[in-house]
């Protein structure tokens, strides 16, 4: 059985990993406000972005841009994977990199060769170890505020590889927020850029009308700017969804941590108590015997 004072350190220590898990718990907190008010303003303008370049694209037909024709035979795609830089965030890093796999061994056997594009440490870190090549990393950006220059600066090369065929097909692997106790790993094709979905139109043709919009110059010369913006738009709006995910997840962990913490102290001061009191009663036992010695 433990000593008095081993389960008295097991009690401090237990203590001290309390106010640490705490004090992540509310600096998580603090970033989640923050990086949700910023996705959710984002948000509307992705969407509607996403809306109107999907009814030119549509009506533009697929000649109006390389970047809107499928390719035939899809032998290279090239994943976006989005991550955090750190852990302590429960299993969110690990059901980022699960759909990941679950997609690439989806394509097992009919010869696709893939390449990674790594947001987040965590996420370059399974790349190096995974049969994909590493093409490109962006360490130390998503628990800080993004910037959308960022978000450009690899979506350009993520255009330019699709355009000289380096790839074939681009995927995102992001996670999308849906509220602070549920992120949901989620996989979305960013290049070739599809128009709206047929069901999606038929559901908003039903619903409403779909404004057909007037474009000067033509749809096929704006097309050429704004359909490399989609992608930096898109790519931005995961790395800003991911961001919130990181840190809902986190005060989530080091909530359960703390309460955790709680659940140990009071098993280890039972434990103290009862430690304490077989002591105290081997002492008492100790001095009856002796009071009755010197009797006899």
């Amino acid at each position: 059985m433990a000593t008095l004072k081993d389960v008295k350190n097991k009690i401090k220590a237990v203590k001290k990993t309390k106010q640490i898990t705490k004090a992540m718990n509310m600096v998580a907190a603090s970033r989640l406000r923050s990086c949700q008010a910023n996705m959710e303003a984002f948000r509307p303008y992705a969407r509607k972005f996403a809306e109107v370049l999907g009814s030119l694209a549509e009506r533009a037909g697929e000649g109006a841009s390389p970047l809107l024709v499928a390719r035939e035979d899809v032998k290279k795609i090239h994943i976006v994977l989005c991550t955090s830089d750190r852990g302590l965030c429960g299993g969110f890093n690990t059901n980022l990199v699960e759909k990941a796999e679950a997609f690439m061994k989806g394509k097992t056997g009919t010869g696709v060769e893939f390449s990674v594009t790594a947001f987040g440490r965590k996420g370059r870190n399974w790349s190096r170890k995974s049969n994909a090549a590493l093409a490109g990393e962006h360490i130390g950006i998503m628990g800080s505020a993004i910037k959308f220059n960022e978000a450009a600066t690899a979506g350009r090369k993520l255009v330019q590889g699709y355009l000289d065929g380096s790839t074939d097909e681009v995927v995102i692997i992001y996670a999308e927020f849906l509220s602070s106790a549920r992120q949901v790993p989620v996989l979305k094709k960013l290049l070739p850029i599809p128009p709206i979905a047929k069901a999606e139109a038929e559901e908003k043709a039903q619903a409403a009308y779909l404004p057909e919009h007037i474009c000067e110059p033509s749809a096929a010369e704006l097309l050429g700017e704004m359909l490399p913006r989609n992608v930096y738009v898109q790519l931005y709006s995961a790395l800003l969804e991911t961001s919130a995910c990181e840190h809902a997840a986190r005060m989530m962990a080091m909530d359960n941590a703390t309460k955790a913490c709680n659940d140990m102290i009071g098993n280890l001061t039972l434990a103290y108590n009862k430690a304490r009191q077989s002591a105290i009663t081997a002492e008492l036992m100790d001095i009856v015997g002796g009071a009755e010695a010197l009797k006899g």
